[in-house]
């Protein structure tokens, strides 16, 4: 059952991600988060959010999350990509992106994206929170 939702960033993009966990906030904190090791160190100091944290994604971070994607434990992906930077674990994070597109589950690559993805994320959270009439 897909109850996670997974958070990672690339350095040059941490800065976006710690303002949209802040406009997301509340709706975030009623989830269970899941974010590679300095993500979610950064957004559990700077935010105050629970997140269980994975590996870097350099040390197969990435790969933890994609397994948990695959096992049908993600309902959501927020992987802000630095994609004018390198990377040496580009594979992984392919694999990411790929098991993703395969599992059916949102994905948001970019800060437009994913203020789309969490806006819809607390939506589905009010119907779920409003009495049956």
């Amino acid at each position: 059952m897909r109850t996670k939702v997974a958070l990672i960033a690339h350095d040059r993009k941490k800065p976006e991600m710690i303002a949209l966990c802040r406009d997301f906030q509340e709706m975030l904190a009623q989830e269970e988060l899941v974010a590679t090791k300095s993500t979610g160190g950064l957004i559990g100091e700077l935010t105050g959010l629970h997140v269980t944290k994975v590996n870097s994604g350099e040390k197969g971070g990435d790969l933890q999350i994609g397994s948990m994607i695959a096992s049908d434990e993600i309902k959501a992906v927020v992987f802000l990509r630095d994609p004018l930077t390198a990377h040496p674990h580009e594979p992984d994070i392919n694999a990411v992106l790929k098991i993703c597109d395969v599992n059916n589950v949102p994905l948001a690559t970019n800060i437009a994206t994913a203020r789309l993805v969490l806006g819809h994320l607390k939506e589905l959270q009010s119907i779920e929170e409003s009495p049956a009439t």
